[in-house]
């Protein structure tokens, strides 16, 4: 390895290094607004997701979301008692079905995207101090639309849990759908569900 290679590798992992020290100094609040700021200008910047480039907004949603949520966490509640009983490998392809699910979500709602913007509104810690609900709404044409994230510290960073579109929170809803598969099947009756519906062609 040349000098020059080491010297960029040095480089880079002190790059990643100073992100996510600066992704850990934040305050709730300001954690949502720089994370759904980046979205928003990533989002207007890129004329293939304007056009509903499914790829385009798929990668974007996956880069700029996904790695801000705590997927063991979120997919340990929407499976609920289940988990307990899940082997390790279980457990591993239940949390890549499930990411691979909520990037369709997410890049469904991002594809949406004009002129909107996005105003914290109030933030709430949940008793205990390590979760914390920091409420907002997506204006632009027609009426505001609530957007609420559920955090938690996880060493340091905020992790997103949770998310409220509208009124309901995403993972509670997947609860109740996963639930009947579960009773009937159990955990790889979810998987093959999970695949099947992540195989199938994105809406556009």
């Amino acid at each position: 390895m040349t000098v020059y290679a080491k010297n960029l590798i040095t480089a880079l992992f002190a790059f990643i290094a100073l992100a996510s020290t600066a992704w850990a100094n934040l305050a709730p609040d300001a954690f949502v607004r720089q994370m759904t700021g980046d979205v928003l200008t990533a989002a207007k910047a890129d004329k293939r997701v304007q056009d509903g480039d499914t790829a385009a907004v798929v990668a974007l949603v996956d880069a700029k979301v996904m790695p801000h949520v705590d997927f063991e966490t979120v997919t340990r509640s929407a499976v609920g008692p289940h988990w307990r009983s899940a082997s390790a490998e279980q457990r591993t392809k239940l949390q890549a079905e499930f990411k691979s699910l909520l990037v369709r979500v997410y890049a469904g709602a991002f594809s949406q995207i004009k002129d909107q913007t996005v105003e914290i509104t109030k933030t709430q810690a949940a008793p205990g101090g390590s979760e914390v609900v920091v409420q907002s709404e997506v204006r632009g044409a027609g009426d505001p639309v609530k957007l609420d994230y559920r955090l938690l510290n996880a060493s340091g960073q905020w992790k997103i849990i949770d998310v409220n579109v509208g009124g309901i929170w995403l993972v509670t809803s997947y609860r109740s759908q996963f639930a009947p598969i579960l009773g009937k099947g159990g955990i790889d009756a979810l998987i093959a569900e999970l695949d099947k519906v992540n195989k199938q062609p994105p809406k556009s």
